[in-house]
């Protein structure tokens, strides 16, 4: 019995997604919950899971756009996990004793095999017809000899090249009566320009990006936070802190704590809108931007007013690996009410942050730099940070603005305040 292998929801606004990576090839035996494939999707990349055990047949190729829901392998059930997986040891029984060999699931061509000697996947044959290219010639990359869709593209783009070369010859010849040299070609060159279709996850981060610039009333404060207290500290107790928990003491969780204790004097910070309400957030859910490969992620750290230093380093260390992996849940990237950025892990001076609605402000971190301050009336040299506060104007009001992010200057500059809540 052939069983469907669908593309798995992950969050009821998404609708569709790119079949990133194949994890088995067409034809291996597969277990049940087993990783099959990659989905990658405008938010999160997940795995999609084998359904059963048994041998798989692949329907779609990697790099294709396939619907939630969409059938993208079949698993026959009823395949042994010994040989070619030609069927089950009971039909080969029942084969034999008819005076028959079992048949072989390689004796069975399809008619595309039949017309060209080599197996080709769905998407090369949907390729082939577009394209009306001839494919009993093109020796298949995949496994098997099996022609993929890079292949039938490859064949296109060759015989393209061959239909052309009579006209390039006789360019050619013109271009030496002419006496003037030839151009070098762009192939001899290296390409000028290369087009690659964004991956969902880059169109959607383009499109929020864009939204945030067009919905919101955007503005930014600057203020100068001196770190010498929260390095010293660091200094200090870094040792003791991990032999007790396992995990070094970081920046971010000085700065999450000093965001908490800003949101709760500044509550205007707090709120966002929802069409013409303004809902009132109380509680302290605090988006972390996290880089990967495949463009920045904002998993939310829960309840951190409720959380130690070191839970909240943990849970960082947690969702910035998992971030990365690709093994992000769609619901750990949902619910913030403030964002925090760090742009100086890559050297960032100053910047101005976007806005990641329906949240209304967001903090950004830049590069530490020792530079001269004038200290109780003398100069002195310290660790000095450039803060980045962008929020809506719609619902916060400048005083708002400059109030908070001078509240999280004065509890990164004394976190007693934090622990007296000052």
């Amino acid at each position: 019995m052939a069983i469907e292998v669908k593309v798995p929801s992950v969050g009821e606004s998404i609708t569709s997604g790119i079949l990133a990576s194949w994890r088995v090839s067409d034809g291996d035996y597969v277990k049940r919950d087993q990783p099959i494939f990659d989905l990658e999707t405008d938010k999160i990349t997940s795995e999609g899971l084998a359904s059963s055990n048994g041998r798989i047949s692949l329907k779609v190729d990697e790099g294709e756009e396939v619907e939630i829901g969409q059938v993208v392998a079949e698993i026959d059930e009823s395949a042994d996990s010994s040989g070619d997986g030609s069927g089950s040891k009971k039909e080969q029984s029942e084969s034999e004793k008819a005076g028959e060999k079992a048949p072989s699931a390689k004796e069975e061509k399809d008619p595309s095999e039949k017309e060209t000697g080599h197996p080709l996947s769905p998407a090369a044959r949907r390729a082939a017809e577009e394209s009306n290219v001839d494919v009993s010639g093109i020796k298949g990359s995949g496994k098997d000899g099996r022609v993929t869709k890079n292949d039938v593209l490859e064949a296109v783009k060759k015989q393209q090249d061959e239909e052309g070369e009579p006209e390039k010859q006789e360019a050619s010849r013109e271009k030496e009566s002419s006496g003037k040299p030839e151009a070098p070609r762009a192939s001899e060159q290296g390409e000028r320009t290369t087009r690659k279709k964004l991956s969902p996850m880059r169109r959607r981060i383009a499109e929020r990006l864009v939204a945030s610039q067009r919905e919101t009333a955007t503005l930014t404060t600057f203020n100068e936070v001196d770190l010498s207290t929260v390095k010293t500290m660091r200094a200090r107790y870094q040792d003791r802190f991990v032999d007790k928990y396992g995990i070094k003491l970081g920046f971010m969780s000085f700065f999450i704590k000093a965001s908490v204790h800003a949101l709760k004097e500044v509550p205007a910070v707090n709120a966002q809108l929802d069409g013409d309400t303004l809902v009132q957030n109380h509680f302290h859910d605090i988006s972390v931007a996290v880089s990967t490969d495949k463009g920045l992620l904002v998993p939310v750290i829960r309840d951190c007013d409720r959380l130690s230093y070191a839970e909240i380093e943990k849970r960082i260390a947690d969702v910035a690996e998992r971030a990365k992996e690709g093994k992000i849940q769609f619901d750990e990237l949902e619910g913030g009410v403030f964002t925090i950025t760090n742009g100086g892990i890559f050297g960032s001076m100053l910047s101005t942050p976007v806005i990641n609605p329906p949240q209304s402000a967001i903090l950004g971190m830049h590069a530490i730099q020792d530079r001269p301050v004038v200290v109780g009336g003398e100069v002195k040299i310290r660790p000095i940070m450039q803060l980045a506060l962008s929020y809506d104007h719609r619902i916060i009001d400048g005083r708002e603005a400059v109030t908070f992010l001078r509240n999280i200057k004065e509890a990164l500059e004394d976190p007693a305040r934090i622990l007296l809540e000052l």
